[in-house]
């Protein structure tokens, strides 16, 4: 990182398994999991990644926001020994806490090398745009573990790669590599591992070209169009069309 990212250790304190770096020069937040080797995902640790993305999100000074890892993993995913004793309550509000950069109004990239397993192929899914490596696995393996993948999660892949691949995934809880995902549709972006972090510093420069305006618009129309059947009114365009003069 360039000299000019500051820690912000004073505005997050506490952290669990993360960090969180600002870039005043380039208008981009980093939230950096790091808690090698494999960076698993506790409790706390989802509840205050859900914080931190709102705060981010009312930050007039942030414009777009990076997850990525300090070391050679992304997140082997869940600390599955946390998950024991919740209840159906608590694992509802893990999978709307990891849901958080979707709700967030700005553009997020995930930037994905080694094990994205899990509670990490979630929160990587509920990003706008996820770049992967040769390095770089994903898998939902919660079978394994005698559970079920989060609803929001499933229904983001089966958007992606459709019913029929989702089973042959989820159900035989499969590994796929970072080729294989691109292929799939899951990536935006399939690099090699050294240039990881070029090819991320590169999207965050082409995304801070934009108006920050429209292009928040712009985030919550295309997800309102996913969210939502086609109607044929166009109400949700012009609901986006008002945003953009209301905000202007």
């Amino acid at each position: 990182m360039p000299p000019q990212v500051l820690q912000t250790v004073g505005a997050f304190p506490g952290l669990d398994g993360f960090r969180v770096e600002l870039s005043k020069e380039d208008s981009r937040a980093d939230i950096v999991l790091d808690r090698p080797p494999f960076n698993l995902l506790s409790i706390t640790q989802r509840s205050q990644m859900c914080a931190v993305f709102e705060a981010l999100d009312a930050d007039p000074a942030v414009q777009v926001i990076v997850v990525r890892t300090s070391g050679e993993h992304f997140s082997r995913g869940s600390n599955s020994e946390e998950l024991i004793d919740a209840s159906p309550d608590e694992v509802a509000q893990l999978a709307w806490d990891l849901s958080s950069p979707s709700r967030c109004s700005k553009p997020v990239i995930a930037a994905n090398r080694g094990y994205c397993f899990g509670a990490a192929f979630e929160l990587s899914l509920a990003c706008d745009f996820r770049i992967a490596t040769e390095t770089t696995l994903y898998a939902l393996p919660a079978q394994n573990m005698g559970q079920i993948p989060g609803f929001i999660c499933a229904a983001r892949l089966h958007k992606l790669i459709g019913i029929v691949r989702m089973k042959d995934m989820v159900m035989r809880s499969r590994v796929i590599n970072g080729v294989q995902a691109y292929d799939w549709g899951i990536v935006t972006e399939f690099v090699v591992d050294s240039e990881l972090e070029s090819v991320t510093d590169a999207l965050v420069r082409e995304l801070l070209a934009f108006s920050p305006l429209p292009q928040r618009a712009t985030k919550k129309l295309l997800n309102d169009i996913e969210d939502k059947p086609l109607t044929g009114d166009g109400e949700i365009e012009r609901q986006g069309y008002r945003q953009i003069c209301n905000m202007g």
